[in-house]
């Protein structure tokens, strides 16, 4: 019995995207609400409560991006000039925001720019994440595995709901994250805006559900025939946020970040269902865009190595950083 090595390697991927999506989610979630802190004090915890995991949590993307390019070559003929301009916004973003977490405590006279740099690198780099999974959905203009389409043919109002609806749900996980490891006036004010952030984000969610069919014919026939399996995960995304909602009326500390993890996985989950295996809409599929058998297996010998070390030293950080962040001091 033969390995399909294309599975294996879309599972490696599929991996790859939802640990960066769920890990660094919640950092740049924290620089999104950065301006709406109600202190100076309060913006310094929201920073130190990342500062120890943040660059660690890019390792996914990377892992992510270096697979895709290994295991799907022909995926970057079509993505690549699709969504350079999207791609670029994104990683520029993600460069002024990684300065600024080097130089904001450094610099007393300009800490107010370091502030705005770290809060409109987290909110570009998260809207053209989401606007690219919008352009994902609704597909592209692709004849024989070359993109034939024009540069912002990425950019509509589907894709820009998209791109909003990331930026509501990483600043919730950003919230949740704070009512974890924060305490005092910091954490009741993430109390506070959980409740607000969380219907924003099941606003875009039901209006996406109810777009996406619309824009694509071929995820409403996967719906019509496969509701009673498809189905399921929109509703247990529902009940995370259910949980989510009766956690922090109660305060409760973890509950409400594990119940939001759950939400962005039941989601994550109902996009692969709703696509799979059509890994460049609307018609290419896992084994179309696949590299030969011999680069996918040398490429998954050393992703055998990779990940488990990724894991491990990932869990040892978490494992370390695993207490409050305390007004002035850092961790403790």
């Amino acid at each position: 019995m033969s390995i399909d090595l294309s599975l294996i390697w879309a599972g490696i991927i599929g991996f790859g995207v939802i640990m960066y999506v769920l890990m660094d989610g919640f950092d740049l979630g924290l620089g999104i609400l950065f301006p709406f802190a109600p202190d100076e004090e309060s913006r310094d915890v929201m920073m130190n409560s990342v500062a120890p995991v943040w660059d660690g949590n890019e390792t996914w993307l990377v892992l992510g991006g270096a697979g895709l390019l290994g295991a799907f070559p022909l995926v970057y003929s079509v993505f690549l000039p699709a969504l350079y301009i999207g791609v670029f916004l994104m990683l520029a973003g993600l460069i002024f925001r990684g300065i600024s977490f080097e130089f904001r405590f450094k610099s007393k006279k300009n800490r107010r720019w370091w502030n705005r740099a770290f809060c409109w690198g987290s909110a570009i780099a998260t809207f053209a994440q989401g606007a690219v999974v919008g352009a994902y959905i609704q597909g592209f203009a692709v004849e024989d595995f070359r993109y034939v389409g024009g540069a912002l043919d990425w950019l509509t109002p589907f894709t820009v709901l998209t791109g909003l609806g990331l930026m509501a749900g990483y600043a919730l996980l950003g919230s949740t994250w704070l009512i974890l490891k924060s305490e005092g006036h910091v954490q009741q004010w993430a109390y506070k805006i959980t409740p607000k952030l969380l219907l924003a984000v099941l606003v875009v969610f039901g209006i996406v559900s109810l777009w996406t069919p619309i824009i694509s014919p071929e995820v409403m026939e996967r719906w019509l025939t496969k509701i009673h399996i498809i189905g399921i995960l929109p509703l247990l995304a529902l009940a995370c946020a259910g949980v989510l909602y009766r956690s922090v009326k109660r305060q409760q500390e973890g509950l409400p970040f594990v119940a939001t993890l759950g939400l962005f996985i039941f989601t994550y989950l109902g996009l692969i269902a709703s696509k799979w295996p059509v890994i460049v809409p609307p018609n290419y599929t896992i084994w179309d865009a696949a590299s030969a058998p011999e680069s996918q297996l040398f490429l998954l010998i050393g992703m055998l190595f990779v990940i488990p070390i990724v894991l491990a030293y990932t869990a040892w950080t978490y494992w370390v950083f695993r207490g409050k962040v305390k007004v002035g001091e850092g961790y403790h």
